[in-house]
């Protein structure tokens, strides 16, 4: 185990696959499967199985055979892959949300992150690598059950994470016991929390919100105008086109991921003197 308790980067040192890591795997119709690598384990496909026992100790992004001789790739999986198939009760922020999150939130090396609204986790494990080991992370979510898949995602997919801390309870009473760099709001109705937000956070920070329709964003934008605490806050949405490239047809591909939400961010101005 490296710093801070997560798992050393496999990319830069070409560890084998090892028995208790979580693998993704990949068949000839590109069909994804994420599957612990658990010594004993059979896994199944359409086209015959693999045996665990088979992969405990090939290299990173090895090609396999199944017991009828089709092919089935196996990669530790990227964050980008990770997500899609992440354990989950509740709607992930996905991929291409989270760079947006990343990026314009401004998550930095070691800053004191707060996440309102944890979910499954996803970008919960994405703020830890950003943070890193010297950053801390506090994620409020007013669900037991949410926290406990959360925190059973970050053991299996990130390890240990001694900087992060779970709080269970409603946001508007939680963030005034906080002090952060950066807070970010993923909450169904952000917009009377944004009070508790500027409490909580220090001059100079980052709000970042995230709503999924245009009624939640005028009610947030209303919110934010009455809170004298932020200024230049900024409204965008992201949408995400994958296209189909092989030999003789390129073209868009059939389906789309489309509109998942509103990123606003603000900036927490410094108290009046």
């Amino acid at each position: 185990m490296s710093e801070a308790g997560s798992p050393p980067e496999p990319a830069l040192t070409g560890v084998p696959l090892a028995a208790g890591e979580v693998v993704l795997m990949i068949d000839g119709k590109d069909r994804e499967y994420l599957r612990d690598l658990r010594p004993g384990r059979r896994f199944s496909f359409q086209g015959g199985y693999v045996d665990a026992d088979a992969i405990i100790g090939l290299p990173d992004g090895s090609r396999v055979k199944t017991s009828m001789g089709q092919s089935v790739l196996v990669f530790r999986p990227t964050y980008s892959r990770l997500i899609p198939n992440l354990q989950r009760q509740a709607q992930v922020i996905y991929p291409k949300d989270t760079g947006a999150f990343l990026i314009y939130g401004d998550i930095y090396p070691g800053a004191h992150v707060v996440e309102t609204g944890v979910g499954p986790g996803a970008l919960t494990l994405a703020l830890l690598r950003a943070i890193g080991p010297e950053g801390r992370l506090v994620s409020i979510e007013r669900r037991e059950d949410h926290i406990d898949m959360a925190r059973e995602n970050i053991a299996r997919h990130h390890g240990e994470a001694l900087n992060w801390r779970t709080v269970l309870g409603e946001a508007a009473d939680m963030l005034p016991h906080e002090s952060a760099d950066r807070v970010i709001l993923d909450l169904p109705d952000p917009s009377p929390v944004i009070p508790a937000a500027a409490g909580a956070l220090r001059p100079g920070g980052v709000l970042t919100c995230w709503v999924p329709t245009t009624l939640q964003l005028a009610e947030l934008g209303a919110a934010l105008r009455a809170e004298p605490r932020f200024a230049a806050a900024q409204t965008f949405e992201l949408l995400q086109r994958y296209w189909h490239v092989a030999a003789n047809s390129v073209r868009p591909d059939h389906r789309m991921v489309a509109h998942t939400g509103f990123l606003t961010t603000a900036w927490r101005l410094a108290d009046a003197v």
